[in-house]
């Protein structure tokens, strides 16, 4: 039986999602700042390595279940976050944090409009005027037409369809895994991707020009020194929680809402960009940014209130 969503559950998961956002944006700048000196495979494999000792330190002080009870539905989430963190991560050397955070964090104009489909979730004229607003802050970030247009922008636009789809299905069909269940399978995940990443581009002779255009998909492996183990561990501690965070919010509280409060993302991002790259948006960015951050809060304060109903009678999320 699924909990009802209550204001309290709504309140938690806020918390919750603004909690993550936090510790995801210094994980990220951090990932940005090591990316010319490592791969983007060698992050995700040591990164998740050092977290799973904290996943079974959980799992046994809390006594939290690891073991997925649905294998399937939780590895297809697994699938979907993990490629679009990879489009994410793979287009941050070319892009400042902020443009970045901001092109990813369409991902609540994608989550009305799937949670419209999938889940039948009435679209409400409110939350149509903030899809329109957000598609103008799109191409105003863009600039299709503008010298400044880089085809890297594809990569955090579709990270956030993916990350979208990722969490609608964890509100329909992963609410009653464990949250530290769906973190951990994420960085077993993380692991195996990283682990055939670097196998390929240790094997593959890659064309010097391929190779010197994209190192940050192409290095191999590359020795380590102390302090380089002991940022890997750091980020390792920050995934750890970042993604028993996002678990657990979208799993309390409505997918478009808590996709919102997601947006404290992008300030975080903006900060760090700054401090660890000197990066301050243009005029048009923040334009751009401004719209699709206008966007998400119409598109949430447009959503229908959450009627409270017992649970033997609320509609179920997966149609149970």
């Amino acid at each position: 039986m699924h909990q009802p969503v209550t204001s309290d559950r709504i309140s938690l998961g806020i918390l919750i999602i603004l909690g993550s956002v936090a510790v995801l944006a210094l994980g990220d700048a951090l990932i940005k700042l090591i990316s010319g000196a490592f791969s983007l495979w060698q992050i995700f494999a040591l990164r998740s390595v050092f977290a799973l000792p904290c996943f079974f330190a959980i799992a046994i002080l809390a006594q939290r279940r690891l073991k997925p009870r649905n294998a399937g539905w939780v590895g297809l989430r697994t699938v979907l976050l993990v490629t679009g963190w990879i489009a994410y991560y793979g287009a941050l050397p070319w892009l400042d944090l902020g443009t970045a955070a901001v092109a990813v964090y369409t991902n609540p104009i994608f989550t009305a409009l799937i949670t419209a489909a999938v889940l039948r979730d009435r679209v409400m004229p409110l939350q149509w005027l903030g899809i329109l607003i957000g598609f103008v802050g799109i191409v105003v970030i863009l600039r299709p037409t503008d010298a400044q247009f880089s085809w890297a922008l594809l990569g955090p636009l579709a990270g956030a369809l993916l990350y979208s789809m990722a969490m609608i299905l964890t509100r329909a069909k992963c609410q009653n895994e464990d949250f530290v269940s769906l973190a951990f399978v994420l960085h077993l995940g993380f692991i195996s991707t990283g682990v055939i990443g670097l196998a390929v581009t240790t094997m593959l002779a890659l064309p010097a020009p391929m190779a010197e255009a994209n190192p940050f998909l192409t290095t191999p492996w590359v020795s380590l020194a102390s302090s380089d183990w002991a940022l890997m561990a750091f980020l390792g501690l920050l995934a750890t929680g970042f993604t028993i965070g996002v678990a657990r919010a979208y799993q309390i509280a409505p997918p478009h809402i808590v996709a919102t409060f997601d947006y404290a993302y992008v300030g975080f991002a903006i900060l760090w960009g700054l401090v660890f790259f000197a990066e301050i948006p243009d005029t048009t960015a923040r334009i751009g940014m401004a719209l699709i951050i206008i966007a998400g809060l119409v598109v949430a304060l447009g959503a229908p209130r959450a009627r409270s109903v017992p649970p033997a009678t609320q509609r179920q999320p997966d149609g149970g």
